[in-house]
């Protein structure tokens, strides 16, 4: 069999085996994927992605806006009016921004060879549109410039595939950019016509991701007769081009069709072209368009809900969506990826992914896929442990083979041994366990000074000292639980002494945890209200009041250190609704404000959940349900801070089935408020566990009685195992607190 013809037939298998597992749980009449709005959190500052991918996919293909700030971290903010063209890759919710590599754009008229400016009149090949002319579905965009041109966008987990309709009695070019990118500047780019329909080439950029490698090929689907390559906007003779701004301009006619299959790959253009042969032999654009949204509708169909609110089913779809954009694939069909160490490596035996935005994911993104991705979580592992391997250390932020070293911590240490402790085992457990705790030991962000039971003192180079210490003491929480399930007990003796670092850093004169210099002395700048410098020098992006909160693995200890359960709610209800005066400085990021919690920043997600150990579990019942109702929307600006790769959606998701995961390396769930009548959660093996609230309103939000599985339940917390044995857990609902439900 030729291997077109081989393609082909795996291709039409994966579309139907696609179609049957996206509908295997009990809801084959649902099309999930209608309840998810992509434009929910593009506006505001949720800075989500907005186009066309498929779940964890390495492409996520979309259109750009001219780049103007913060807002356009992921290329395209919905209070934009431009375009400047598709782009091949974005993040999603980031506060940083990088990729958009691969910049096409369809231009119907004359060539300009800079894309244009913000102000008019424009003078370049970007165009105007109007929301009105958009299409954003999972799996598929689609608009009518204002330039004539119809485009579709559609996606394979490796390739992205375009479509673009040219006005007639206009001339029809597109434009190849290899120039353009988010806040990253290009440093080497190339581009090459082989046959009479395909192109090869590479972008490599330094931005965020410091040594960026993206090599691409495009086949189109008419001959390309008339191509003209630039560099520095000169036009050369050749049909291969090389330096800084290499840009291509291929010529149609007026009127025509155009499909455009680009493919990606972090090793080679050889590689790109096989992922396009692999992933779309055919030019059926519809078929993949359906194939993109069977995938969606599988991942979507893990959890089941039942409420009456079509805006609540808009929310929480939209919110799972997000959460399985990232992270994203980073290797190529065959199973080849470039690692942290710029090496190539070749069949690995895991699916290699990138993407890993650690600070953020591991407090909710993470244990949500412990439940709705399993299938993916012993890979995610996986490709932490190969960075390690490579980089020397676990990763903090790593983007496309990139360490950033962005945040605080060293997160990736909870996402490991929590995988471990809710007994996923398609990795090596000693040799993860070691790569914990050689990092652990090692002399990075302050732990030379942490591994010796010490503060880090601010006048070292250690940035944000006390920001670094709360969160390390979290990862050796983890550690700890992870060493007493392998047996290691004086290790976890050890790093259980290093989870309770965060008490060093409290200074009594002031009631919060603040950094000292070497010799002893305080930040003279304090101001518990201030999120800026010089007065928050000792945390990231928050400020004392929310760091106050940063210890989930010793809750019971931190209530003890702070004076008792009295004396932690009274300052707890301080938190939640003292003002800032009014000349405090505070960062952009600390958006939906209650009090000084701050539900645009991932420090505070947990802290709502605190009153259920300290014996006030209604009020965490009140606050989530403010939080649930007040920040989250299903209009544009309906992500009240940055979506951060899925964690923003990861808490609604959670929160929003009744139970968060304060301590993801625990393995237990705290019970809040549930918002729906009911919801299922399909899980593997055919089980499920389904969460009902009996009496359910928006003015029944108190948790009055509980049973699992027919048997009254008393505590105020579930476990994983509870959940994945599968079950029936139930909570009566009232209108008035319940002060008798606690915490074991």
């Amino acid at each position: 069999m030729s291997n077109f013809l081989l393609n082909r037939l795996k291709l039409r298998t994966a579309f139907f085996i696609c179609a049957l597992t996206g509908f295997q749980h009990h809801i084959s009449a649902q099309n999930l994927t209608r309840f998810v709005d992509p434009l929910i959190g593009s506006g505001g500052h949720g800075h989500v992605f907005v186009g066309a991918s498929v779940p964890f996919g390495a492409v996520q293909v979309g259109p750009n806006n001219i780049y103007k700030g913060w807002d356009w971290c992921s290329g395209y903010h919905y209070s934009d009016s431009l375009i400047i063209g598709f782009s091949q890759l974005h993040l999603s919710g980031t506060g940083i921004g990088d990729l958009a590599d691969v910049l096409i754009m369809p231009i119907a008229g004359d060539v300009v060879l800079d894309k244009g400016r913000q102000e008019f009149p424009h003078h370049g090949y970007l165009s105007t549109f109007s929301h009105k002319n958009e299409t954003v579905r999972p799996g598929y965009y689609s608009v009518k410039m204002d330039n004539g041109v119809a485009v579709e966008l559609t996606a394979t987990e490796r390739t992205g595939f375009h479509q673009y309709r040219f006005p007639e009695g206009k001339e029809a070019h597109v434009m190849i950019d290899l120039k353009e990118g988010i806040n990253d500047k290009s440093t080497d780019t190339y581009l090459e016509q082989t046959d009479e329909f395909t192109l090869k080439g590479y972008r490599f950029s330094s931005g965020w991701a410091k040594e960026q490698q993206v090599y691409f090929a495009i086949r189109s689907s008419k001959p390309i007769k008339n191509l003209v390559l630039y560099n520095n906007d000169k036009p050369l003779a050749e049909k291969k081009a090389q330096g800084k701004t290499v840009k291509g301009v291929i010529g149609f006619n007026p009127g025509d069709f155009v499909q455009l299959k680009v493919g990606i790959s972090p090793v080679s253009a050889e590689n790109a072209l096989a992922n396009i042969e692999a992933e779309i032999p055919e030019w059926n654009f519809d078929e993949i368009a359906k194939l993109a949204d069977a995938k969606w509708n599988r991942e979507l169909s893990r959890i089941e809900i039942e409420t009456k609110n079509e805006a609540d089913k808009r929310i929480f779809y939209t919110a799972m969506f997000h959460a399985l954009i990232h992270p994203s694939l980073f290797n190529d069909h065959n199973g080849d990826y470039r690692g942290a160490d710029k090496k190539i490596y070749s069949k690995p035996g895991f699916q290699n992914y990138s993407v890993f935005s650690t600070w953020d994911t591991y407090r909710a993104a993470h244990p949500l896929f412990t439940l709705v991705a399993p299938d993916r979580v012993n890979d995610f592992v996986n490709s932490i442990l190969a960075i390690n391997d490579q980089q020397g250390h676990m990763p903090i932020w790593h983007l496309n083979g990139n360490e950033t070293g962005t945040m605080t911590g060293i997160s990736s240490s909870q996402i490991v041994a929590e995988a471990y402790l809710k007994g996923f085992r398609g990795f090596d457990a000693e040799r993860a366990y070691q790569a914990l705790r050689k990092t652990a030991m090692s002399d990075l962000r302050g732990l030379n000074y942490l591994r010796d039971l010490k503060v880090i003192p601010s006048d070292t180079n250690v940035y944000r000292p006390v920001a670094q210490g709360m969160e390390l003491s979290v990862a050796d929480g983890s550690i700890a639980l992870m060493a007493k399930a392998l047996g290691k007990n004086e290790d976890y003796s050890y790093f259980s002494k290093r989870a309770k670092n965060y008490k060093l850093f409290y200074d009594p004169s002031v009631g919060f945890f603040r950094s000292a210099k070497t010799n002893g002395t305080r930040n003279p700048a304090f101001d518990p209200f201030k999120s800026t410098k010089p007065w928050a020098a000792d945390y990231a992006e928050g400020n004392a009041w929310q760091y106050l909160w940063l210890a989930p693995q010793d809750v019971p200890g931190l209530i003890n250190f702070l004076g008792g359960k009295e004396k932690f709610n009274a300052k707890l209800d301080s938190f939640f609704t003292i003002k800032a005066p009014e000349n405090s400085e505070v960062l952009i990021d600390l958006t939906g404000l209650i009090g000084q919690y701050a539900h645009g920043n991932e420090p505070s997600h947990h802290i709502a959940y605190l009153y259920a150990f300290s014996g006030q579990q209604w009020k965490t019942a009140e606050k989530v349900r403010y939080i649930l109702k007040e920040f989250y929307h299903d209009n544009p600006d309906g992500v009240i801070g940055n979506e951060d790769c899925g964690q923003m959606s990861a808490w609604y998701i959670f929160s929003s089935l009744g139970f968060y995961p304060v301590f993801p390396a625990s393995g237990n769930y705290v019970l809040g408020s549930p918002l729906f009548n009911k919801a299922t959660i399909h899980l593997p093996d055919g089980h499920k566990f389904t969460i009902e609230a009996v009496n359910n309103s928006p003015e029944n939000i108190y948790i009055q009685q509980i049973e699992l599985n027919g048997r009254k339940f008393t505590s105020g917390a579930i476990t994983h195992n509870d959940i994945m044995k599968g079950g029936h857990l139930k909570m009566v609902m009232g209108n008035k607190p319940n002060k008798n439900l606690k915490l074991d």
